[in-house]
């Protein structure tokens, strides 16, 4: 038992730290290791995750705001979209066949990650050159603030940004919250994604303000498995913690980074979970085996 716990919270540690560097809640971690490596319900491993969720979300969030590059208007304006993608995802789930969400979100996050990886060495051209704050500036953005600036560590310089195209950046926003709501995914690496390559917003930036949203997003799921009694608190009391200092660690490494490094982690991270998503719409849709799939 004792073995038990110390591995779980060993892998909690990384699944904090590893979501923390790229803004998401570390559950495509979690949830693997809990169902296959200790044989735990998948509903007891995605309470579990969704636990963690919040722990990483509040340290890596809290990290990342006192570093001052969470931008907390950026992701109020978001969450509104997320949380009502999340309502359209559930009434959803009775009309149309998962696997076909399933094949629509691979080829959404293969997208992605094909733009992230093309703009990995764009990036900090983009910063030195001041291109991020030189974006035009519509009445959404002039109206709700949508700019902001933080000092990159890697760099050594401030930069500023604001953001560009924020309906369209919304409306991608609210296709993470129908995968949240629908097919159970973390909606962090689609909301990071919108913001970077749709929305003009650095990297560090995108990651931080993706942090701050996930965790309002997991405390609602958080309550229903709690009410459902999914939530064994020897399983998650290990996981909460070692995610809470994982991504306490990933939140002080991350500005350290340059934007290049970030963007190929996210970039594999994105070309695994497209090849979950499609291999797992073939197998709900066509019946078809695909090794890996978890």
């Amino acid at each position: 038992m004792l073995l038990q716990f110390f591995l779980l919270f060993l892998i909690a540690i990384f699944a904090g730290f590893f979501g923390a560097l790229v803004g998401i809640g570390g559950g495509i971690i979690i949830v693997p290791a809990l169902s296959l490596l200790f044989h735990l319900p998948i509903h007891m491993a995605i309470a579990a995750s969704i636990v963690s969720v919040i722990a990483t979300s509040i340290a890596g969030a809290l990290s990342y705001v006192d570093q001052q590059i969470t931008n907390v208007r950026l992701g109020m304006f978001l969450e509104v979209s997320t949380t009502f993608g999340a309502l359209i995802g559930a009434l959803v789930g009775v009309l149309l066949h998962g696997y076909v969400l399933s094949l629509i979100f691979g080829g959404l996050i293969f997208y992605m990650a094909i733009v992230s990886y093309r703009t990995r060495n764009v990036e900090e051209r983009m910063i030195e050159s001041g291109g991020y704050e030189s974006g035009k500036a519509g009445r959404i953005t002039r109206a709700l603030m949508l700019e902001g600036s933080y000092h990159d560590e890697a760099l050594k310089r401030d930069v500023s940004y604001r953001a560009t195209k924020p309906i369209e950046g919304s409306l991608v926003a609210s296709l993470a919250g129908v995968g949240s709501g629908l097919l159970g995914i973390g909606g962090g690496v689609i909301k990071v994604a919108a913001m970077n390559s749709m929305m003009s917003i650095p990297m560090k930036a995108s990651v931080a303000t993706s942090k701050f949203m996930i965790g309002v997003t997991a405390a609602t799921s958080a309550v229903v498995y709690f009410i459902a009694g999914g939530i064994n608190v020897y399983v998650v009391a290990p996981v909460a913690i070692g995610t809470m200092l994982g991504a306490t660690a990933g939140s002080a490494v991350m500005n350290k980074l340059h934007s290049k490094v970030i963007k190929t982690i996210f970039f594999v991270l994105m070309i695994y979970l497209g090849y979950q998503m499609i291999a797992k719409g073939l197998l709900m849709g066509f019946d078809v085996k695909l090794p890996g799939l978890v």
